[in-house]
């Protein structure tokens, strides 16, 4: 029997999904929400799709992740939810864009010596047909095992503008790609839909991890070059590969198309096409998650606490309290508990307009949710005013944060339940539900868990000054400064 291909899954993490805002955030991007029933993040969904990859000929290994520093803990967090134990993350100091990340899971994969099949696929999709997504890999995995470049191009079902498109030629199985055309205007794209020869670009590649670096040094050795000198300074911890952050900084910004996919159809590279027709949407905006959404008989989709009441093909998403709509025809609804944001569903795409206005005033809301996740747990803010700030605290069992004090405000804390390990000075205290404490302006402080079940707490900041910066770490678990 011969030997099995070996397969390495690579899912791209790193996105900041601008257009999915006021629920996707910087802080917690898109592929780590839940946007549909099945309770599962579009990242845990694209990493369970993997496991089914496997066949005689077929072998699979551990998903190799590549995401961004500040989302590594998210990464870890969500894995282990949904019982997947990663081979390892790459963690990218700053956003390259696709083709340097890639380009870190070829290195990687290589690093053993072996030259795996790369199974590119992006963190933030949904496929409603596992079983044709599961075919089609695999069939693309066969073919890049002898050597050709595999994209899966998605069968149109509409004009759509978003996305941009395949040429191919009309052969069945695997196409050869004759070129990749960008993001169509109305008119263009509904003339490739008649002609029959195009398909969406779907972003999901398989290939060598050899075939990768031999058509990167090809095109654009200079994105080679630097990104090998910031993996070969990479420091290794647990699960966590960091390419050296200096030398990644001097890496080009550019996508996988532009930097490689685009010039292979005139090249000496074999370049194919898979086709997949498996219900497959890259939830880009909010007008691709209602599409993508089960809907009422009058078009509605709504999540949440949410009554529509004469309302046609719209969607309402509910995060922390009820919204009622009335008679609102294409539109989308999106609460949070600091940001409602309205649209017609139509220009959907512009709200990553709102996001850049956001930024350049300087405002949060673009970055971070009121729920902001830590390493440690969460914290919500509740209340604040000009001196005074509350929040609840969740801290995970066995965690603790940073041994810390605070310049310009004194913390009260409430234990709500859980237990609570308590430093505050030179005491240490056990703490249980009902319980409080005082911590005095510039006290040395900490609080852990050291229970089995997650800690809450209610803590009351006073102060002149009580921004999330003003805080001296003597101590952090999570090697942050």
């Amino acid at each position: 029997m011969s030997t099995p291909v070996q397969i390495q899954p690579v899912i791209m993490a790193g996105g900041s999904g601008t257009r999915l805002w006021p629920l996707s955030r910087a802080g917690y991007p898109k592929q780590f929400l839940v946007l549909d029933d099945s309770n599962r993040s579009l990242f845990q969904q694209a990493a369970l799709r993997l496991v089914d990859l496997a066949a005689p000929d077929l072998a699979v290994a551990a998903p190799l992740i590549v995401g961004n520093e500040e989302h590594r803990f998210l990464v870890l967090d969500q894995l282990r939810e949904v019982g997947c134990d990663p081979s390892a993350v790459l963690l990218e100091p700053m956003g390259r864009n696709t083709a340097p990340a890639i380009t870190l899971a070829a290195l990687q994969s290589q690093a053993g010596g072996t030259d795996p099949v790369l199974v590119i696929v992006a963190a933030d999709h949904v496929v409603a047909d596992l079983a044709a997504f599961t075919a089609a890999l695999q069939q693309s995995a066969r073919l890049a095992a002898d050597g050709a470049i595999v994209i899966l191009g998605i069968t149109p079902d509409r004009p759509e503008t978003g996305y941009g498109y395949i040429r191919s030629t009309p052969e069945t199985g695997a196409a050869r790609v004759m070129q990749f055309v960008e993001k169509p205007d109305l008119a263009t794209a509904q003339r490739y839909l008649a002609e029959g020869s195009y398909s969406w670009n779907s972003g999901m590649f398989v290939l060598k991890a050899s075939v990768w670096m031999a058509a990167l040094e090809r095109f654009r050795p200079d994105i080679a070059a630097a990104t090998r000198a910031a993996f070969d300074a990479s420091t290794t911890d647990a699960k966590f590969v960091r390419p050296s952050k200096a030398l990644f900084a001097a890496v080009p910004s550019e996508s996988v198309d532009y930097a490689v996919m685009e010039r292979c159809p005139q090249s000496e590279f074999d370049i194919r096409m898979v086709p997949l027709s498996a219900g497959w949407n890259d939830l880009g905006a909010w007008d691709a998650v209602w599409q993508a959404a089960t809907k009422d008989a009058a078009g509605n989709a709504a999540f949440g606490d949410v009554i529509a009441q004469d309302s046609r093909n719209t969607l309402v998403h509910a995060t922390s309290r009820l919204v009622s709509v009335v008679g609102l025809d294409d539109v989308v609804v999106i609460e949070t508990p600091d940001a409602v944001m309205v649209a017609d569903r139509s220009r959907s795409q512009d709200v990553k307009k709102i996001v850049n206005l956001l930024d350049a005033q300087k405002r949060t809301e673009h970055s971070l949710h009121r729920k902001v996740h830590r390493p440690w747990g969460w914290y919500d803010s509740i209340d604040h005013g000009p001196r005074h700030q509350v929040k609840r605290i969740m801290v995970k069992p066995g965690a603790s944060l940073s041994l810390q004090m605070h310049h310009h405000r004194a913390e009260h804390w409430i234990v709500v339940s859980g237990t609570a390990e308590i430093t505050n000075g030179d005491k240490v205290m056990i703490l249980s539900e009902n319980q409080s404490t005082y911590i005095p302006l510039g006290q040395t402080h900490r609080l852990a868990n050291p229970g089995k079940m997650p800690l809450e707490i209610i803590e009351v900041q006073s102060g002149s000054y009580l921004g999330e910066d003003d805080i001296v770490r003597f101590e952090d678990t999570y090697g942050r400064q």
